[in-house]
């Protein structure tokens, strides 16, 4: 009985230890999540690699992030369309295909997510950005 307090403490510290890093994000509000990342789109320092040694991939943190927030993030997204940045136009652009994806607006849409052409590639981006613009127009209304 008297290990119970050293037992609680180890406990919290597994749990802590298994927490998700979170990318340098200060903790907050949703809102200030979706600024740090959106902020973040045009960096291409902000970057990570997966798979074997030879034939690494990237994981464009920033998007994927932004993509896993879904619904929410659409809005700041559809912002970003505007930029003169082909690199964080590619990303804005693959960051809403995926947020499109946000099962709770799949129910609102009737499963119609945003389908883009080739992704993360620059030569696609006027294409893409025409599609991603007129999903906008047929579901900008869902967002208030």
């Amino acid at each position: 009985m008297r290990y119970w307090p050293l037992s609680l403490l180890l406990f919290i510290a597994i749990l802590v230890g298994c927490a998700r890093p979170s990318d340098d994000v200060t903790p907050g509000t949703e809102a200030r999540t979706i600024d740090y990342y959106i902020s973040k789109l045009p960096d291409r320092q902000f970057v990570k690699t997966y798979g074997d040694g030879e034939n690494p991939k990237p994981w464009y943190t920033a998007a994927e992030e932004l993509g896993q927030i879904g619904k929410p993030a659409i809005p700041a997204l559809i912002e970003r369309l505007e930029t003169p940045d082909p690199y964080e136009l590619k990303l804005a652009l693959y960051a809403l295909m995926l947020a499109s994806q946000d099962p709770e607006l799949l129910a609102e849409t009737g499963d119609n997510y945003l389908e883009l052409g080739s992704v993360l590639t620059e030569d696609t981006n006027e294409e893409n950005k025409r599609r991603a613009l007129e999903w906008w127009d047929l579901y900008q209304h869902l967002f208030p």
